[in-house]
């Protein structure tokens, strides 16, 4: 079976609701254009981890609620989604999708 984690990393001073979009909408597409679905393939996932000095409340609603999925041949052929985390440098707070709670470990030490 394949399995795939593509990571991709974004830094900004201060984060807001437009350019977490624009991430996650880049993130996305390049995720979907490496992913090679065929019988043996089992997923295809995207990985987002932003580091931000600030973010702003309405973003941080928008990382939780954060979901992009997309299954291949009802799933026969494997799936993809989407995890996103994001640290909070000035608080130290760390805000991930659903997807994304593995991910905190990352950051549990800093």
């Amino acid at each position: 079976m394949d399995s795939c984690e593509y990571v991709f990393f974004a830094e900004a001073c201060s984060l807001d609701a437009a350019a977490y979009e624009g991430l996650v909408d880049k993130v996305w597409e390049e995720t979907l254009k490496r992913a090679d679905p065929k019988p043996d393939h089992r997923n295809s996932d995207g990985i987002l981890i932003i580091i931000a000095d600030i973010i702003d409340a309405g973003t941080k609603k928008r990382i939780r609620k954060t979901r992009r999925y997309k299954s291949y041949r009802f799933m026969l052929w494997g799936w993809s989604e989407l995890r996103v985390i994001a640290y909070e440098c000035s608080l130290g707070n760390v805000v991930s999708n659903r997807q994304g709670d593995m991910l905190k470990a990352l950051f549990a030490k800093m």
